[in-house]
């Protein structure tokens, strides 16, 4: 028998239970090249992200990792899991940034399922609502997000 991966690569809405929890592995750490690319090619052109001498004198005395970064990493490690198999993502909310990233951190990632609902205008479907976290290597809380996606059920 031949495994393709297609079938473990997300979830149908009847997999997904209220109050599981999802561990997302592996992490990933945050190069230097990763956090000036993003904000580079964002036109995010703060000191904050990019200017070592400025930020030496900052209260953090170091470059802090560009926030959509750390967000994009979070729902990028969450899709394996959850909504591989999604047809749209269609809303994110109650981004919060809960602690400073640094270059060089491991973000490692978790989603909680807070709830799952048919589809009304097609049956063929449903959405799942989900709080996903971030953590850094030293289990520090950086990023909360909540999104709902819109996913297959079972054939």
């Amino acid at each position: 028998m031949i495994h393709d991966g297609k079938e473990n690569f997300g979830g149908y809405l009847e997999d997904f239970v209220p109050g599981d929890i999802y561990k997302h592995w592996p992490g990933k750490t945050v190069t230097e090249a990763d956090n000036h690319l993003f904000s580079l090619i964002t036109m995010n052109s703060s000191p904050l992200h990019i200017d070592e001498a400025y930020m030496a004198k900052h209260q953090h005395g170091q470059i802090l990792v560009v926030g959509p970064l750390v967000i994009s990493l979070l729902v990028g490690m969450s899709v394996r899991d959850t909504s591989g198999k999604a047809i749209a993502n269609l809303e994110y909310e109650k981004i919060t940034h809960d602690a400073p990233v640094f270059q060089g951190d491991t973000i490692y990632g978790e989603s909680e399922i807070l709830e799952t609902r048919e589809s009304r205008s097609r049956p063929d479907r449903g959405i799942v609502y989900m709080e996903s976290r971030a953590f850094n290597q030293d289990g520090i809380k950086v990023v909360t997000l909540r999104r709902r996606f819109l996913v297959p059920k079972r054939p």
